[in-house]
């Protein structure tokens, strides 16, 4: 079996092992767990129900993961995407006025269409008409978002009425234990500590026990709340098929999550070699998605937590899909992992992506200016499909506007048209 499993992903020719990529791959899992409680919760504005969302975010996240790792031995990991599902409460439910039902059919026909769209030569012709400063800059990007989401779990920055953000309260005990597990990461990490971020996790989740942060909540049975799920599977309606805002809908999600996924493969996986397959399957994640009942799925950022933790294969993937599987019948557990365990490893993991900084051309505003715009805006609208909007808009016009025109290619000029028109087109909803 052993022998089988190290064949299928290729474990000896990626320099790794089968305990490593478990590792990882836990690791990974517990680092994203917290997508389903946070997952239901939005959801449930449009109208589905908690413990329904709840369920069905955890059957596409294993499905995903597991669908990644088999189909591209790709070490990253797929979930449903935060900007997609405010996305989906927000704006197509509650502001375009679509039912949830109809607002699954947006998700599956974006699904559909990403889906055609990954099996053409256009996401590789996306790749190499990336300007190398913009491809460096959503890795940068990339890395202050998680690094962003990690100071916020672990309420190192709150949320200010005057400044929006503001630096937490460095007394709270919460705090304290995420700054202790913050140095307890960087420790392991430079001693080279294998299973460095598991042990941390779990050093934190027993600490956070012994002083009552957390707790267990054995009120929750899978069996007694699989009624609720059952109303979500298949239930994507059409009967706004023709209308306006659900065609606007499509358009808006379909950019979202194309380039969203692009920017996290590209940002995430230093090889192309499974770039099409990784690409595919998070395609076809999205089409499970709006059959299965939850809003659109994206490659995580968090991908890096197991990264930096070891995975190299597909293996680890397959582990943190195994792991949203189990977590159906123990949610009550994964509570238990407290945010001071987590966030600690999202903030080590973006500062490792912002060496790519030296990789943008300085020299040249037309170049470092809508990379800056890609950095800046990717944690603060906390979205890197939005993120890139605003780099990939810039570009063209500076390139005219400066005479280098030359410098442009078409695929640049359609791609920035194409975010400049659905800005617009949100605008006028």
């Amino acid at each position: 079996m052993k022998n089988y499993i190290s064949g299928k992903f290729n474990l000896k020719s990626y320099e790794t092992s089968l305990r490593n990529e478990i590792l990882a791959g836990i690791t990974a899992f517990f680092a994203t767990a917290y997508i389903i409680v946070v997952n239901a919760s939005i959801l449930s504005d449009s109208g589905i129900s908690l413990y329904g969302a709840a369920i069905s975010t955890a059957i596409a996240c294993a499905f995903s993961c597991i669908l990644i790792g088999m189909y591209s031995n790709s070490p990253l990991i797929i979930i449903t995407g935060m900007g997609e599902n405010i996305f989906f409460s927000y704006t197509v439910i509650l502001s375009l006025g679509l039912t949830w039902q109809e607002g699954m059919g947006v998700v599956f026909v974006s699904g559909v269409i990403f889906t055609l769209i990954t099996f053409t030569p256009f996401p590789k012709v996306l790749v190499r008409s990336i300007p190398a400063s913009l491809k460096n800059s959503i890795i940068v990007g990339i890395g202050f978002f998680v690094t962003f989401i990690g100071l916020q779990k672990g309420r190192i920055i709150v949320g200010n009425e005057n400044s929006l953000v503001s630096l937490g309260n460095l007394s709270d005990t919460s705090v304290l234990l995420t700054l202790g597990t913050l140095f307890l990461v960087v420790i392991l990490h430079y001693y080279k500590v294998q299973g460095g971020f598991l042990i941390s996790i779990i050093i934190s989740t027993i600490s956070s026990l012994l002083l009552g942060l957390t707790k267990i909540d054995f009120s929750f049975n899978i069996f007694d709340q699989a009624g609720d799920y059952l109303p979500l599977l298949a239930a994507f309606s059409f009967s706004d098929f023709i209308s306006i805002n659900f065609w606007i809908a499509v358009l808006s999600l379909t950019l979202m999550i194309v380039f969203q996924n692009l920017g996290a493969i590209q940002g995430l996986q230093s090889d192309n070699e499974r770039f099409d397959r990784t690409y595919q399957a998070s395609g076809i994640s999205n089409i499970f998605a709006g059959l299965i009942g939850t809003s659109s799925t994206v490659v995580a950022v968090e991908s890096a937590v197991g990264i930096a933790a070891g995975a190299k294969t597909g293996l680890s993937s397959v582990v943190t899909g195994i792991g949203f599987v189990f977590s159906l019948a123990f949610l009550p557990f994964i509570g238990v992992v407290p945010d001071s365990a987590i966030a600690p490893l999202l903030i080590i993991v973006g500062s490792f992506m912002l060496s790519n900084i030296k990789n943008i051309d300085f020299s040249d505003m037309t170049e470092y200016f809508p990379s800056f715009l890609i950095i800046i805006l990717t944690p603060l609208t906390f979205n890197i499909a939005d993120g890139m909007a605003f780099g990939f808009i810039s570009y063209p016009i500076l390139k005219v506007l400066s005479g280098k025109a030359r410098e442009l290619n078409v695929t640049m000029v359609i791609i920035g048209m194409l975010f400049l028109v659905n800005y617009i087109l949100l605008l006028l909803i």
